[in-house]
């Protein structure tokens, strides 16, 4: 079974072009993932000197604090997540381009 050399070499142009892109948008998911985290954790330091201004029980505040910000939370876990799964998809195109370099290089030698 041959693959023609032409339909390889072109699979691994668009593979390229496929990195360069998911390159370009890791970079930002990074920067909206650090971000999230920022924003997060501002406004949990916010809430927590809020309760203490207001007297809250001391054992009580860290609790209150992050039911206040859990849609932060949330969101920053989204933006995390989102990073590391755009991290797992470029990794597969890295395959990808490497199997199909793999076959290029099996047809020279036929």
């Amino acid at each position: 079974m041959s693959i023609e050399l032409t339909s390889v070499t072109n699979d691994m142009y668009q593979v390229s072009q496929r990195i360069d892109k998911a390159s370009k948008e890791i970079f930002k998911l990074a920067k909206n993932k650090a971000e999230f985290e920022r924003v997060y954790r501002e406004a949990l330091a916010k809430e927590i000197m809020q309760l203490r201004a207001d007297g809250v029980q001391a054992t009580l505040i860290p609790d209150l604090a992050r039911g206040k910000v859990a849609y932060l939370k949330f969101e920053r876990d989204l933006a995390k997540d989102t990073y590391k799964a755009g991290i797992s998809a470029l990794e597969a195109v890295k395959t990808q381009a490497s199997v199909l370099q793999t076959i290029c290089k099996y047809q020279e030698v036929l």
